[in-house]
């Protein structure tokens, strides 16, 4: 038997990048897998046929990331889709990059408005959507990033800001939930190739070499810490923030 075998998973943000490898690896470890897309079908279509060749069933969910209540009602469609939930994967994000210094004050405020939104609001929104359906066992998995704690460069404070702020939450919600055997824990990237930072973008001359490994990491990496962390191998684990990020922060 895989590891996941009879678990039902929701992963948001889950049509390209991160959230496609996470969706992926819990497939090919046993699990049905519902993701979220906020408008590119086709990616989200592509990342279902992924999920399916591993021999499970997969569904794909239209939700903006934006909206603190479509990502709520993506977790009831999720969990009615898949018969129940056992594990939640927060992965949509949203990152903009300007120093406070070279933007007004309108263009500031929205640019805060807009990352607390997807990143913050929607998780807290989906995680309170998701707690009832939960069962002892359950997991809730937040991809946060390294820049919670480390901004190697300038104009990321907001973005930093929002997952020092899920880093928190998922502190609060670890000693909330471990009464019901629901886990909560953070994984933080650091630079991983995507196309929205690829390992030959423009950021990656800067950060490399902060790297100890001197690589970016790969999508597929994330998605195996996912799935051990929605495993029972990690059943003594709750309240963590793991950095997974080649010894960049070391």
């Amino acid at each position: 038997m895989a590891k996941l075998d009879g678990k039902r998973a929701l992963v948001t943000g889950g049509s390209r990048g991160i959230g496609a490898a996470i969706a992926r690896r819990l497939a090919a470890d046993g699990a049905t897998v519902a993701i979220t897309y906020a408008g590119n079908a086709a990616a989200a279509q592509a990342t279902l046929a992924a999920i399916e060749a591993s021999g499970v069933r997969g569904h794909a969910i239209q939700a903006d990331a934006a909206d603190a209540k479509a990502q709520a009602a993506a977790v009831t469609k999720a969990a009615k889709a898949l018969g129940g939930l056992d594990i939640l994967v927060h992965n949509a994000g949203l990152g903009e990059f300007a120093s406070v210094a070279d933007q007004d004050a309108d263009a500031a405020l929205a640019s805060y408005r807009k990352q607390f939104g997807v990143n913050v609001d929607g998780v807290f929104a989906g995680t309170v959507a998701a707690i009832p359906l939960l069962s002892d066992g359950g997991r809730i998995i937040i991809v946060g990033s390294i820049n919670a704690h480390s901004m190697p460069i300038a104009g990321g404070a907001i973005y930093g800001a929002t997952k020092a702020a899920v880093r928190q939450l998922a502190s609060g919600w670890a000693r909330d939930l471990g009464p019901c055997g629901i886990l909560v824990n953070v994984i933080q990237p650091g630079p991983i190739d995507t196309d929205m930072n690829p390992a030959d973008g423009p950021f990656a001359e800067m950060l490399t070499p902060l790297v100890a490994l001197g690589r970016y990491g790969k999508p597929d990496e994330i998605g195996a810490l996912a799935s051990f962390l929605a495993s029972d191998d990690s059943s003594y684990i709750t309240g963590a923030a793991i950095d997974i990020d080649g010894g960049m922060s070391l």
